[in-house]
């Protein structure tokens, strides 16, 4: 058994899915997966059901009964993975926005280099984000902006979805208590960490927009970030009981 999970929560790719678990098995350091399906009606658990086929025991699937959110698919999949033992779990999406080929870089930087956490950041080294809208560009660049100022984190991009833990972090943080679902769900996993003083680091990543399927991103979502921010950071100060 691999000590590395790559979690991929999913709804409805099954433009997508194939092609990426082919791509994250083919690399060299022996990553396992897990697919996080909400009750997609496009046949895509019948794809990852090919694949658990075609790679016994590296591709393994959990089905929710409809959309739960991003955050609690992963706090599912966080779950999922402490049982059975993996050391390291990284999130990713389904979509190849995460290139596959950073997947090696994110885990060394947790396994050989000392980090607790390592973020695909697609600003720690400019902007290097290809085929957004600007408006979409300029609306998650300011969020971390945002984000650093009310928290005091010094990370660059403070809602990226692409992220490798240590188990210890996984461990530490009551993953009961994570409150949010949404966007704001990254930035509440991040703070957590920073403020239980784990080593985070960013590995400069390029982040590609789908090719294929339909983002899941709404106004909705960045709301909840946005008002999330001040939430985390009161709760930071008067010591809530997500805090402990």
């Amino acid at each position: 058994m691999s000590d590395v999970l790559v979690i991929i929560p999913t709804y409805n790719e099954i433009e997508n899915i194939s092609n990426i678990i082919d791509a994250v098995l083919a690399l060299p350091d022996g990553f396992d997966i897990l697919v996080i399906d909400d009750a997609s009606p496009d046949g895509t658990q019948n794809a990852v059901r090919n694949k658990i086929e075609q790679y016994p025991g590296r591709v393994n699937m959990e089905c929710r009964t409809g959309k739960l959110g991003l955050g609690t698919a992963y706090i599912h999949g966080f779950k999922w993975a402490l049982s059975r033992g993996y050391q390291y779990m990284i999130e990713m999406d389904a979509d190849f926005s995460h290139n596959p080929d950073d997947l090696p870089r994110l885990y060394h930087a947790c396994k050989d280099n000392g980090a607790d956490m390592a973020i695909g950041s697609r600003y720690v080294s400019g902007v290097n984000v290809v085929n957004w809208p600007m408006g979409r560009v300029l609306m998650s660049y300011f969020a971390s902006v945002y984000v650093r100022m009310i928290t005091g984190m010094k990370l660059r991009d403070a809602t990226a979805g692409f992220v490798c833990y240590r188990r210890r972090v996984l461990e530490e943080i009551n993953l009961d208590r994570i409150k949010f679902k949404g966007y704001a769900f990254q930035i509440e996993m991040k703070f957590k960490t920073h403020f239980k003083k784990f080593k985070i680091v960013e590995v400069p990543i390029v982040f590609v927009n789908r090719q294929l399927g339909t983002s899941k991103m709404n106004s909705s979502i960045f709301g909840e970030a946005v008002f999330g921010v001040i939430q985390l950071k009161l709760g930071s100060i008067f010591k809530s009981k997500s805090f402990r």
